[in-house]
């Protein structure tokens, strides 16, 4: 058994939950086999719908298109928590030649959504079985949070005005981190990520004569270079952001000058401010080269994700409850070597209170695979902790 150090509390709500872990690898492993994309969960959806619908939950469906949640209710008590997990996947090739592996070709659990959702139902089972609190629960299967969009529509569709959540919830696995250990920060703990898309625009002409055309593809190469001193010279060491050129493109033939060049950027900061700053320094570069070039841009800054930040308050809550739960050795603090991927959950965070933790993956195999890596895979063994983290967390906030 994994995590030996575990309190009285943990011990006895792994071994309960050990009973039904056969049932849950087996909902993990069908939802492997079956990935769908962002906004096209139908048969995810149904199948927590139909599980939920199981346990006793008011299950409601077609929040954000495919979103889905389940109300619990016991006592008279006031209070409301909301626990979330994402249920897409990603358009992956998977290379892991797992028995389970993905069915539906270029589609895989590559960022073990599919484990978060399972995780997530092990705890709607437990919960729905003895509940052990008092107020009202809300579970949020939350459709397309690879796209940095489902949050936002189940939201727009009146999530938190029809299902009151004092505080939200959410986790996501770790690679690379032993399994039974817990990532926990209050504050900005993942970036913003924002979109821009530049069409500098000039005069086609003969390669031969330039002197007659006006050539965007000087600029675009300026704007490049220009771009990659923004971080260096106007943030300050150790807050943490990048700007990378993910696409440039412009003309077809070598002996042509293109009327134009398109460049994409994608923008990321760990801190609000300096997201602005990023933001305004940006656009000061690219205006100003194509001016001084004496050509026009056609400039599209489009805001993602805003910088996730969790609460203090809930943050210390659900540190404790770790430490309840599988004792002070539970927590991990990994080296902050950078930037990591950003997450829609942000925007729920914005609405409510809460916060979102990591929990470990497995240091070995595909378990130790970065997320969206078509090797990686969801560790099974992770699903009882997750589900025991979730049990603990509502059982203590609903009192």
């Amino acid at each position: 058994m994994i995590g030996t150090d575990m309190t009285a509390i943990g011990e006895t709500l792994i071994a309960d939950l050990e009973e039904w872990k056969s049932d849950f690898i087996a909902i993990r492993h069908a939802l492997h086999q079956n990935p769908e994309l962002g906004f096209a969960e139908t048969e995810t959806s149904a199948l927590v719908a139909r599980l939920l619908r199981e346990w006793g939950y008011d299950v409601h469906t077609g929040l954000g298109a495919t979103g889905v949640v389940g109300v619990l209710r016991a006592g008279d008590g006031a209070r409301s928590i909301g626990l979330r997990a994402d249920m897409d996947a990603l358009p992956i090739t998977e290379q892991t030649h797992l028995p389970y592996a993905s069915r539906n070709p270029g589609r895989m659990h590559a960022c073990g959504h599919d484990g978060h959702t399972t995780t997530l139902l092990a705890a709607a089972r437990y919960l729905a079985t003895h509940r052990r609190f008092d107020g009202t629960l809300n579970l949020i299967f939350q459709p397309a949070e690879e796209t940095l969009r489902g949050a936002p529509a189940m939201m727009d569709a009146g999530l938190f005005e029809r299902f009151p959540c004092d505080a939200i919830y959410a986790l996501h696995n770790a690679p690379g981190v032993p399994v039974g250990k817990f990532i926990v920060a209050s504050g900005s703990v993942l970036p913003s990520s924002d979109r821009v898309v530049i069409q500098v625009l000039g005069m086609g002409g003969h390669g031969a004569m330039p002197h007659r055309a006006k050539d965007p593809v000087p600029a675009a190469a300026e704007i490049v270079l220009a771009l990659q001193g923004i971080v260096a010279r106007n943030i300050a060491a150790g807050d943490p952001a990048v700007i990378t050129v993910g696409v440039i493109k412009a003309g077809e033939a070598e002996n042509v000058i293109p009327a134009s060049a398109e460049i994409r950027l994608s923008v990321r900061a760990l801190r609000p401010e300096t997201r602005e700053l990023l933001k305004v320094r940006i656009a000061q570069v690219v205006h100003g080269v194509v001016a001084a070039q004496g050509l026009t841009v056609d400039y599209d800054y489009q805001d993602g994700v805003p910088v996730l930040c969790n609460s203090e308050a809930e943050t210390d809550f659900a540190r404790n409850v770790i430490i309840e739960t599988f004792g002070a050795e539970a927590l991990f603090d990994p080296p902050r070597s950078g930037l990591i991927g950003s997450e829609d959950f942000a925007w729920m965070l914005r609405a409510r209170p809460g916060s979102y933790v990591g929990i470990g993956n497995g240091q070995t195999g595909a378990h130790a695979r970065m997320v969206h890596n078509p090797e990686y895979d969801f560790n099974d063994d992770v699903i009882p902790y997750g589900a025991a983290y979730w049990i603990r967390l509502v059982e203590r906030a609903l009192t």
